[in-house]
């Protein structure tokens, strides 16, 4: 059994924040020692050595940029953009890190194939030891204004992008957190190029309007990469139970994100680890499969180091290493070993497989 985590941005912190992947995260808390600094990005919890101890076997890596706020001390101002050809020239240097990084670690390997999955996973199969280990890591692209204009898409799916998230807050393509609206004519056409490459559709923070429009009109494969049940934090971020119900219609997974304040109304910053228990987590996993009436469209998207860290997650948790502990917390509740194994990795990989190309 392995663990698929369905959103991490791990160039966007190496390159803000000059936090080296490869480095145990025990190495990485040791160089950063500055206080503001320590407030505004949170302690690392993303460390490659980490999260092959934890059987992290697989993530969706992301090309992240946000909308310019005029907000410098934002923990992502270095990745804010004016324009889309600044959006596009931001997103095309987290695509070089990734590639930089499987180039100087066969440990990381890319995956834009079916057979390029199919390698990954063959180095998690039994009788194979740690030192075989890889992870491998799909890109995913979080806002698609670097998408210059619809047609365009075509390029980034050549350079190995398989997963779009046409909003952060609100873009040229779609309504987005804290932005409501619906999806624009250029949102709908690049559907339609998505649609003609078999990629597969991120609905995490798109406004409520424009979910529910993609939720209809997007002929392809649909994930919400990493989004919680609005009953669990009550904005506009997160899915409301009619959301999540369309999404498992369209055999859709929603990832639930390990930051406190999306998983409980009354967190605020400053507030000690306990007093959100990972049993929360369990909590949010199992009302998606209440509500959706199987566990065949939940799965783990942490949002680890996406501008928050250690301290912010639930208590019990320290790092990437410990997300395991979910499997264990959902034996204890009785879920079956096929039902935890599909909620740990088996559901995301079900929408990547039928996405990717064969070769």
């Amino acid at each position: 059994m392995i663990v698929l985590d369905a959103h991490q941005d791990i160039a966007y912190n190496a390159l803000s924040y000059n936090r080296d992947y490869r480095r145990a995260i025990k190495d990485t808390r040791a160089t950063e020692n500055d206080p503001a600094l320590l407030a505004r990005r949170g302690t690392a919890t993303l460390g490659l050595p980490d999260a092959l101890a934890g059987r992290v076997g697989l993530v969706f890596a992301t090309l992240f940029v946000a909308p310019d706020d005029g907000d410098p001390t934002t923990p992502w101002a270095k990745f804010s953009y004016r324009t889309p050809n600044q959006a596009h020239k931001l997103a095309l240097a987290q695509w070089d890190y990734y590639q930089r990084l499987a180039d100087s670690t066969e440990q990381v390997q890319m995956v834009r194939t079916a057979a390029d999955l199919d390698r990954v996973l063959a180095t998690w199969a039994d009788g194979k030891t740690e030192a075989d280990h890889r992870q491998g890591m799909v890109l995913l692209m979080e806002n698609a204004d670097p998408i210059l204009q619809p047609k365009q898409f075509a390029e980034w799916y050549e350079r190995g992008v398989r997963i779009v998230g046409p909003a952060w807050q609100a873009t040229r393509y779609s309504g987005g957190t804290g932005q409501p609206g619906p999806l624009t004519k250029l949102g709908y056409e690049l559907l339609r190029v998505m649609a003609g490459f078999n990629a597969i559709l991120d609905v995490s923070h798109m406004a409520e309007e424009a979910c529910l429009q993609a939720l209809d009109a997007y002929e392809g494969i649909i994930i919400a990469s990493h989004s919680n049940p609005r009953k669990f934090r009550n904005s506009d971020r997160h899915l409301t139970d009619a959301m999540i119900r369309k999404l498992a219609e369209r055999d859709g997974v929603m990832g639930i994100v390990l930051f406190n304040a999306f998983l409980m109304d009354d967190y605020k910053k400053g507030d000690p680890k306990s007093k959100v228990p990972l049993s929360i987590v369990l909590d949010a996993i199992d009302m998606v499969c209440q509500l959706t009436g199987s566990s065949a469209h939940v799965g783990i998207g942490s949002d680890l180091d996406g501008g928050f860290g250690r301290e912010h997650i639930p208590d019990g948790l320290d790092s990437v290493a410990d997300l395991v502990k979910i499997g264990d917390g959902l034996k204890a509740r009785g879920y079956s070993p096929a039902d935890i194994e599909a909620i740990l990795s088996g559901n995301m990989l079900r929408k990547l497989r039928q996405a990717l190309p064969a070769s």
